[in-house]
């Protein structure tokens, strides 16, 4: 069996859309990631919780999902589109390559058995 490959946007062309009306950027990341690391304009919504939260998601804008690395963030994606949703995109990299391209003042960290490990 073939996997349908996700869609992806890049942590640039995100930045370029970030504000405008019709997009969202979806942070799934845990709430204790959030604390460390947040995209401002970001709207959160936790991995486990979006099954239950879909209502709060507009079927109508282009949704890019992010979370640290771009793991959980490609399942909501594929999740997503699954329920419907036509235009959503898995942010590559997520907040780490956020960090490295976008906005370098935003902390770097690891997750380690569930704890945050803050990088330089």
């Amino acid at each position: 069996m073939i996997m349908a490959e996700i869609p992806e946007i890049t942590p640039s062309e995100v930045h370029k859309k970030l504000g405008n009306d019709d997009f969202i950027l979806l942070d799934v990341r845990e709430n204790n990631e959030r604390v460390v690391a947040k995209v401002e304009g970001s709207i959160h919504i936790p991995v486990i919780e979006v099954p239950a939260r879909l209502n709060e998601l507009d079927k109508n804008k282009e949704i890019a999902v992010t979370c640290l690395g771009g793991g959980r963030s490609s399942k909501i994606t594929k999740y997503l589109l699954s329920q419907g949703f036509t235009n959503v995109k898995n942010m590559v990299g997520g907040i780490r390559r956020w960090s490295e391209q976008i906005d370098q003042s935003i902390p770097k960290y690891r997750l380690q058995n569930g704890q945050i490990i803050q990088e330089d």
